[in-house]
């Protein structure tokens, strides 16, 4: 007998399948329609190039040694920002939850900040750090800060004043208090701010190369838009898309192992 509340592993291993082929049936067809309106004649063909055209420069673009060089500066760019942005938003957090002062100051300022479109900080940025890789870190730190500090915020608003009370009491010093009772407690909401921070962190560096670089997927991206090199376009879109996904896979992962859906 199966426990109550408990789901059979023939039955979770039906489900998984179901949804992985609900979601190739959707991709299958999604594609299908591109395809069907690019050969219909219905859009100017160089707006819509056909999935054999984009599959061509997609190839071309993953043989050709030069791609590399800016997938890397993309790449290093975002990580960058990730890195220096999801610090800041961890430190932020923890530090609005233990202090009620800083939160009744700042968090405010935050939640309003947080949708403001990021890319209106692009042209101080560039004042700030020229037009070399200095922006656009700068604009992914920017992206991801928020999130991961909205998030590591809220999940030092669930723990438990009795718990920091109890850790008070056995004298321990700010940093005991941090590892012992705040870090745990915001593991879940952070892994899971982590994949939207890594998702706008990336955003924000193509932003900031398509609108002034010299290296990077946007800048590849806008010089083939200018070019009109539409099926080289979206052969590099797809790749980008293609990369969040990978990333986001593995966070997913990891997450999964301390508990985050």
């Amino acid at each position: 007998m199966v426990a109550i509340g408990m789901t059979p592993p023939a039955a979770a291993a039906d489900r998984g399948l179901s949804v992985g082929a609900i979601r190739l049936l959707t991709l299958t067809g999604l594609l299908a329609a591109y395809q069907a309106i690019s050969s219909s004649g219905l859009v100017f063909e160089g707006a819509m190039p056909g999935l054999p055209a984009i599959a061509v420069a997609l190839l071309r673009q993953v043989a050709d040694p030069a791609f590399y060089p800016h997938l890397g500066r993309t790449a290093y760019e975002a990580a960058a920002g990730v890195a220096i942005g999801a610090s800041l938003g961890v430190a932020c957090g923890v530090s609005l939850g233990a202090s009620r002062f800083l939160a009744a100051m700042l968090d405010p300022w935050i939640r309003a900040l947080a949708p403001a479109p990021k890319i209106i900080f692009l042209p101080v940025l560039i004042l700030a750090f020229g037009i070399d890789a200095g922006p656009k870190i700068a604009m992914a730190a920017i992206s991801s800060f928020f999130p991961v500090a909205v998030a590591t915020f809220g999940g030092m608003r669930e723990v438990r004043r009795i718990l920091v009370q109890v850790v008070r009491s056995f004298d321990a010093s700010t940093l005991q208090l941090v590892r012992i009772i705040y870090l745990p407690s915001i593991v879940v909401p952070l892994l899971g701010s982590l994949r939207l921070a890594v998702g706008v962190a990336l955003i924000g560096a193509l932003l900031a190369e398509v609108k002034m670089s010299n290296k990077g997927l946007g800048y590849l991206i806008i010089q083939d838009y200018n070019a009109f090199r539409t099926a080289e376009m979206y052969a590099l879109l797809l790749l980008v898309f293609a990369l969040a996904l990978s990333i986001n896979a593995v966070l997913r992962a990891i997450g999964r192992r301390f508990g985050v859906p």
